[in-house]
């Protein structure tokens, strides 16, 4: 994903579009805001860190999973394994896209849903493929070497399975929940930055072009999962995502506060990030971003973006128990 530094009256006037269009379809800020312990969330499923950083380390054992790699190729089965063993309906989309620099890249998006019949649904989203090149790091040497990804890919696909592990034991009645997996995300361009950059996200870009929805299953919203396992991570409200799908934000902020993880998500406006929230809100599915953007070392990123040492070492269980468990809740609550 990519850090933006200008925003464009264009960009501004299609989100507040977009905002104004969402707010229909999701609690607004009023009946969102405010939590006491009176109104605290008891959860009918735990969510498991353990389990979830589990998942990490197997998908880091891969090695990158650069799309069309040998580690990518690996990680598309272990997904795909996962869900079926946790009894959802699996769909796997492949195609070719071309990457910023001519590239061709092989690509899978995978989606696994749980009680697909129902119409009323929502969509998690998380990446789980690798940086090609560690383009943050200040030694020319290591900038060659591909990101291990333990937080940059795997941590938001570890949380979605481990909640798939839960959906399994208790399924959902009321709701339908979709998981959507993308590829090639992470293979965008590091030179300059700009409000129309189309080199990020491909694999979601392909799959808004060809998505499977209709209006009468379209889910009512999106949360993307991003970069949650970084250590002591904290979870600004991402600036499009306030844009363009508020009342989703102030719903789900809300719940972390409920579920007593509100020093976690921080009720304040975070960085604004280019990331596959941007274009799924295209397709008229209001979409927000759960990712660490305003890092107290780094005021960016975590510290281990882009870098050799985004590794299992530098994985955080309690930042991944408070996404996770924000999102069970999530869940639980919808009707």
């Amino acid at each position: 994903m990519k850090h933006l530094k200008r925003i464009s009256i264009a960009v501004l006037s299609s989100l507040a579009m977009l905002a104004t269009a969402s707010c229909n379809r999701c609690a607004s800020s009023s009946e969102a805001a405010g939590s006491t312990a009176t109104n605290y969330i008891k959860p009918t499923r735990v969510f498991c860190a353990d389990s979830a950083y589990s998942y990490i380390r197997d998908q880091v054992k891969f090695g990158p999973r650069v799309s069309g790699s040998e580690g990518n190729s690996a990680c598309q089965k272990y997904i795909i394994d996962a869900l079926k063993a946790d009894s959802a309906v699996v769909t796997v989309q492949s195609a070719e896209v071309k990457a910023f620099n001519g590239d061709r890249l092989p690509i899978c998006n995978i989606l696994g849903s749980f009680n697909p019949e129902c119409n009323n649904r929502i969509l998690l989203l998380a990446h789980y493929d690798t940086r090609p090149w560690s383009d943050n790091e200040t030694d020319p040497a290591k900038v060659p070497v591909p990101v291990p990804g333990a937080n940059d890919g795997a941590s938001g696909v570890a949380v979605l399975l481990e909640i798939a592990r839960q959906l399994r034991n208790n399924p959902p009645q009321n709701i339908g929940v979709d998981m959507l997996f993308v590829d090639a995300e992470d293979y965008g361009t590091s030179e300059g930055f700009s409000t129309n950059d189309e080199s990020w996200c491909l694999g979601t870009q392909y799959w808004i072009r060809h998505t499977p929805y209709t209006e009468e299953n379209k889910p009512r919203y999106c949360v993307v999962l991003d970069m949650v396992g970084g250590i002591n991570a904290r979870f600004h409200r991402e600036y499009y995502s306030d844009q363009i799908a508020s009342g989703v934000v102030d719903k789900i902020w809300s719940v972390a506060e409920r579920s007593g993880f509100a020093d976690r998500f921080v009720n304040s406006t975070g960085g604004n990030i280019i990331d596959c929230h941007v274009y799924i809100n295209r397709i008229g599915i209001p979409a927000i971003d759960i990712i660490e953007s305003r890092n107290e070392e780094t005021r960016s990123f975590p510290p281990t973006w882009h870098r050799n040492n985004d590794n299992i070492q530098n994985i955080d269980k309690s930042s991944l128990n408070a996404v996770g468990q924000t999102v069970l809740n999530l869940i639980q609550l919808e009707k």
